[in-house]
């Protein structure tokens, strides 16, 4: 008897792609579109329905099932609740994380068991492998496309039921694949940005949600220089858009740092100015894809934004459950609301939230114990 194996079928090429990978191994298919958010957009075009268009149509290409579940409550409750949450405390979240810990590979996971799925299958370039009864969560074959960091915080009950059918190819293969088999994604482009705000306007996006009040800018030396429009609007390391050119050496300004109760912006001038660095960071609410903390001190590699290089740390659990987490060299603009992202060698370790930074410079420690 086959296999049955639930897709979440996305509308993208990479979806679409491991439908066909899929069928082509034998399993009994059905595809699962899953509707998260909807919200017409500039164009009075709901992206949602029509992704969910695409789907259904390379789904009737490889004469498989497909079906619509509707997970809005669920994301709005999980992960958008969680996203406000978390800028109002001054923080830049990290939802699609968020979306696979509770929606992907929670919520859609349950609802495929109840139509007797054997396994889940999602579209991501990542791979899974089982040693010795446990199973390891492994970056994807494609370096530039690797999504294992945002699958960090999955642990054993799902990984034991997913199936990641692209995880092992290049997205070129994948490209390829798709126009040799005629599916109608296969000259789709790649969405960008968080799903529910796609390539819109961010800060408009977050002024409709949540209150923003004009404040100061004042360089981290104590000079007042302008004014901002709301700290929710600003990220650490952030560049663009701060508004104040042409000040001081000419150099670019950075964002360095936020007071929430005083509602200051700090800034640094030079890309290089110390402010911007930290030496070590406290990561919360971590998650072990073994689900049992490894032994520490730990010696491995982190991530702490997606795309970032692989940067060489020491791990140590603190009393309380957070992490310490120590760089073998100063980084630039590590951000609080991040996910901090372990890894040894290819396998994925797991994913802890990053609370606050140490300063690479003692006299800024006040940039640092601002997000509470």
């Amino acid at each position: 008897m086959k296999k049955r194996v639930i897709l979440g079928m996305s509308g993208g090429v990479d979806s679409s792609v491991s439908a066909l990978l899929l069928k082509e191994a034998g399993y009994d298919v059905i595809a699962l579109f899953m509707k998260n958010w909807t919200e017409i957009d500039e164009f009075g075009v709901c992206t949602a329905t029509r992704d969910a268009e695409d789907a259904r149509k390379v789904a009737d290409q490889l004469d498989i099932p497909f079906y619509t579940i509707n997970f809005e409550k669920e994301y709005w409750d999980r992960v958008f609740t969680y996203f406000l949450n978390e800028y109002k405390k001054g923080r830049t979240p990290n939802p699609d994380v968020m979306c696979n810990q509770e929606i992907k590979f929670n919520a859609f996971l349950d609802y495929a068991l109840k139509l007797d799925g054997d396994y889940i299958a999602m579209g991501h370039y990542a791979q899974v492998e089982k040693r010795n009864g446990k199973y390891y969560l492994l970056r994807g074959k494609d370096e530039n496309k690797d999504q294992s960091y945002f699958l960090s915080r999955i642990g054993q009950r799902a990984l034991s039921k997913t199936i990641f059918p692209i995880g092992h190819l290049e997205k070129k293969e994948v490209r390829s694949l798709a126009e040799k088999h005629n599916l109608y994604t296969a000259k789709k482009k790649d969405s960008t940005g968080i799903c529910f705000i796609g390539e819109r306007d961010f800060d408009e996006f977050l002024d409709r949600y949540l209150l923003t009040k004009e404040g100061d800018i004042i360089s981290v030396d104590g000079q007042a220089l302008g004014k901002h429009k709301g700290l929710i609007h600003y990220t650490m390391g952030q560049r663009r858009g701060i508004g104040i050119g042409g000040i001081g050496t000419g150099e670019p300004w950075f964002v360095a740092g936020k007071d929430l109760k005083n509602n200051i912006l700090y800034v640094a001038q030079g890309e290089n100015h110390p402010a911007l660095y930290s030496t070590s960071l406290i990561s919360e609410e971590p998650v072990w894809v073994l689900e049992s903390p490894p032994k520490t001190p730990l010696d491995c590699t982190a991530k702490f934004r997606y795309r970032q290089r692989d940067i060489p740390v020491v791990v140590n659990i603190l009393d309380d459950g957070n992490l310490h987490i120590q760089y073998k060299e100063p980084v630039k603009a590590v951000t609080p609301g991040q996910v901090a992202v372990l890894y040894k060698d290819e396998v994925c370790l797991g994913g802890s939230v990053i609370k606050s930074t140490e300063p690479l410079d003692n006299k800024y420690l006040f940039l640092h114990n601002n997000y509470k």
